[in-house]
This record gives C-alpha cells, structure tokens and sequence, in this order.
C-alpha cells in the first residue's frame, strides 16, 4: 500500500534451497523461525511469481540471497538475517551503517587514463576517517555502541561509475566497461585492505577479530567496503549515482512544491560542445527525453556512450553488480530500472539471473509503476481533458461539522449516478477556512470531470490533518479535506450509520490530536487553555 508505506523499501530475504526449488518446479519447508519445525510446505514457483508480480506493479520488494550473504560474512558463528532498508549493508542485531562513497569520475584524467595513485591516496584516507567515525560517534542505545566498536565494521563506496565512462569514452553496455569494473573493483578492495591492516599496526585490530575469517592476521575492520545508494551524495557531488548507468540524458527532477525542473548531463553538454554538434535547437529536442538514440543530429558514437538505464539491457545491469560484487565485503544496492512496457517475464529473468550471477540482492523498477517518482522522463500518456457541464445537473447537499464551523458540501452526480463536481461552503466563517474549503471543491470538481474515480479522490483527501478536528471514532473530521472525503463517502452509500449527527466539543478535540499549522507534526496538545504544539512551539494564543 504506497499510501501507508510511503517511504519504505521493502526486500524478501531467500534462501538458496528456495532458489533451486523454484528452478525445479519444487515445494518449499515453511519453517517456524523460533522452533525451527517445519510447520508447512508451499510452492516455491508460486510465492516466487507472487514476488515477481508486485516488483513489477511497484517496484516492491526486492530480492535478498541471504545465504549468499552468509556465507561470505566475516564474523564466525554467527547469522545475518536481515539488511538496512537499501539490502546493501547486512547487519547483525544492533551493528549500525558506516558507509561513504568516493567520486570515481575526479579520477580520470584528460587523457582519458585512470589517476590510481590519486584513488589509492583517497581510499586510504577515507578507510581512516570511516573508522574514526566508529570511535568519535554518539550511539542512540550501548547495545548499538558495543557490537560497533567491536566489529568496527565500514563500508567504502563508489559513485559517479557512469560519468567515469563517459569520460574514459567507454559505453556501459560494453565488455571494455566490465573489464574495467573489474580492474577498478579489485583495486579498491585491495587498497581498502591494505589501508585497514596498516591502521592495525598503530590502533590494533578489532575486538572480535579471533572469532572472524581475519583471525592470526591483522585488520582493523571486519568489512570494508559497500555500495550505497547515492542519489542525495551524487547531486550533491554532481555525477552519477552509485554503479548506476545514466538515468536520463535530459530530465524533469520534481521538487518540494511539486515543480519539476529540466536538467541536461554536463558531460552531454561538454561532448556537444567539443566535437561541435551543439545547438540551441538540439538542447531544446532532447529536454525531457527518456533517451537520446532516436534523435537525429547526434553522432553514432556519441549515443553509444551516453546510453541510459532504458537502452541497456537488463542483463548488462546485472553483469555490472555482478562484477562488483565479487570485491565487496558487504553488498551492492543496484536497481535495474525497466521501460513501463517490461513485462512479468522480465522482472522474473533479472532476479533469476542476479542469483545465478552470484548477486547478494536485486531490486527492479518499471517507469512510472508509482505514483510518486522523483526523476521523470517526457513521454507520459495525454491527459483526459474535463467534461463540459451539462446546465442542469442532480445533487444532494452534506452537512459536515469540522473545527472552524459547518461545513456545507454539494455533491452533484452525472447522468450515470457518477459524483461529477463538488461546491462546498463554509457556514458563517469566512477567509482562510471558506477559500480552502472552495479551493478543494474546485480542484475535486475537476478531478472528477477528467475522469478521475471517485474512490481516487477520497483516498486523497481522507486522513488530511489540521489543528481543528472534531468527533470521535470512525465520525472524527479531521480537516476540511477529509470533511469532504466523508460528504463524498455518504453520497455514493447514503447509510443511516453514515449520516449520524456529531455532537462533541470542538475544544475538546485537540487534545493530542491534530497537525501543527506551523510545522506539521501530529504533536498539537490543549493545555493551560490553549492549544500548543509540542514540536515547535507554535500556539494559537501567541
């Protein structure tokens, strides 16, 4: 439900055993994790298709191969079982992430070659302050503090792998790219080791040391390095994000306030320049493009080396994690992003070929299978455009009481019974209240005569919090927004039980409940005769 888990990933852990059974067509042991019995058996083919199928519908969950995980964690005698929210940092209970990222395209030099020294120098530093952030931290429980400092567990990450390609004029979709992930990889892990062993000389090793793969030797981390998510890291540091190949050429970023803004690659932009193809009239063909492949006046090699996430096959973005992979200690977090036209078949064969490839996890993305998605392309279907209103038109008028006084909502039905505009009136109060209140009928009305559902528009407004809520139980207003969602709820099943009257006391009301108007948080309280929220501050008696 995108609603009630807004902003949560999501990720199945399976086992080896459940793999191989799904390949044979096999039944799977449902086992009871505190008794460990087998209490049932399912189909693992069967459970795994209803896995595919809402990766697919939403991009949830992903897959996690916790026995790979497992087998390669460094503590002995001891078990993973679950992963931070991203799946690219298994954990035991109470061990926390320590993760940082390194910008691999400062490292190529004009001449197109890779700066190893200056990468070895950077690895170098960043093992040592990863792990001063272990001694120098403020643990929110000991229990937190305790297993971090006694694994002193790190993970040293990359991003900008995209940009580093281009600028090294080798494609993503390439066999030259993966030999060169794979010259990269090793390096890192190699650099990061060594890094962590002469730490050890001067600081000594971790605590748990002799109960890990380490033991005789001296390191001073358990696990060295990850690859995180970057998407915040790599806007901030102006490159790609993570091992990720380019999203879009030219995209629509949406903002806060629900704008979106046009963004072109700088390196596009450079290469447009340099080789002489750049036009105003080329740069405003490929705004907002999903690619670049169809556009004429770009030289073939050109569109070769900017491919983004659509053009690649899906098995060149599993090959890559793949690659890297075999040098992590910890994991990769890689999304293989889809075309909205992949089908079930197509999510199936990317998680099936991640296990075989010996991938710790995977996750897929089909453009635009949620409704929030904070990078856009162009293409999106035409919208509906609204209905003309007819001049006569059936309703029913809904009385709604809510904090700043009744609330009067007109619902007006089209020929087929279908709510076709709202107007709504806000009794004897006036501005802010009746304007929003007018506002929201406005914007309803619309919604509904472009087509919109009904059940959609309720969905939106229910659950809508303000400083002013009335009633109890299930007759609770919450706001005007959700007054309106409830006079719409009535019109389409008019039931005793929904049109009871409301008689409580509005004061009474904000007591605990409510949404702040100043900063938002649910911590609105009426106390010492005035209404206070509990978070910033803000008080109506101010």
């Amino acid at each position: 439900n995108e609603k009630e888990l807004t902003n949560f990933n999501i990720s199945v852990a399976v086992t080896d055993g459940f793999m191989e059974a799904v390949k044979r067509g096999e039944e799977y042991n449902l086992i009871d994790p505190s008794t460990k019995r087998i209490t049932g058996r399912l189909s693992a083919q069967d459970v795994f298709n209803e896995i595919v199928k809402n990766a697919w519908l939403s991009g949830e969950p992903g897959i996690i191969f916790i026995d790979k995980i497992n087998k390669t964690h460094p503590i002995l005698n001891t078990e993973i079982e679950s992963t931070n929210p991203c799946g690219e940092q298994p954990l035991l209970p109470y061990e926390s992430c320590n993760l940082g990222s390194i910008n691999l395209s400062k490292f190529v030099k004009e001449n197109k070659e890779f700066d190893w020294d200056g990468l070895s120098k950077t690895i170098t530093i960043a093992v040592r302050f990863l792990d001063n952030v272990i001694d120098v931290n403020n643990y929110p429980l000991k229990e937190v503090e305790n297993i971090s400092k006694a694994n002193r567990k790190i993970g040293l990450g990359i991003m900008g792998w995209a940009d580093a390609l281009i600028k090294m004029g080798i494609p993503y979709n390439s066999e030259q790219a993966l030999d060169r992930a794979e010259k990269v990889g090793r390096f890192i892990s190699e650099e990061a080791r060594r890094a962590s062993e002469d730490l050890a000389e001067f600081r000594g090793s971790f605590p748990n040391i002799e109960n890990s793969k380490w033991a005789g030797k001296k390191m001073r981390n358990a696990t060295l390095t990850t690859i995180a998510p970057t998407g915040t890291l790599s806007i901030i540091a102006g490159c790609s994000s993570g091992i990720e190949p380019l999203f879009a050429v030219s995209y629509y970023r949406k903002v806060l306030d629900r704008d979106e803004l046009p963004e072109i690659h700088p390196l596009f932009l450079d290469y447009a320049k340099e080789i002489g193809f750049y036009s105003e009239e080329l740069i405003e063909s490929i705004s907002g493009c999903a690619s670049i492949q169809e556009i004429a006046g770009i030289p073939d090699e050109i569109k070769k080396l900017f491919v983004v996430a659509h053009d690649i096959k899906p098995e060149w973005h599993v090959k890559m994690q793949a690659v890297f992979q075999k040098y992590v200690d910890n994991a990769v977090s890689k999304t293989v992003n889809l075309p909205h036209n992949a089908t079930q078949e197509d999510v199936k064969k990317i998680f099936l070929l991640a296990y075989e490839f010996g991938c710790k996890g995977v996750t897929v993305y089909r453009d635009r299978c949620r409704e929030e998605q904070v990078l856009n392309v162009g293409g999106g279907e035409r919208l509906a455009l609204p209905k003309d209103r007819p001049d006569v038109i059936p309703g029913v008028t809904i009385r709604q009481k809510t904090g700043c006084g009744s609330l009067f909502v007109t619902v007006n039905n089209d020929h087929n019974g279908k709510p076709f505009e709202v107007f709504c009136i806000m009794g004897k109060s006036g501005g802010c209240a009746m304007s929003m209140a007018e506002a929201i009928g406005r914007l309803t009305s619309l919604a509904l005569r472009s087509g919109i559902p009904v059940e959609k528009v309720i969905d939106q407004l229910s659950g809508v919090m303000c400083h002013r809520p009335v009633g109890l139980g299930r007759e609770k207003i919450l706001s005007c927004a959700d007054a309106i969602a409830k006079a719409l709820r009535k019109n389409d099943n008019p039931t005793p039980e929904h049109n009871s009257a409301l008689k409580v006391n509005n004061k009474g009301a904000l007591n605990g409940l409510g949404a702040c108007p100043s900063c938002r948080s649910g911590y609105f309280v009426y106390e010492s005769g005035c209404a206070t929220c509990m978070n910033c501050g803000y008080s109506e008696c101010m």
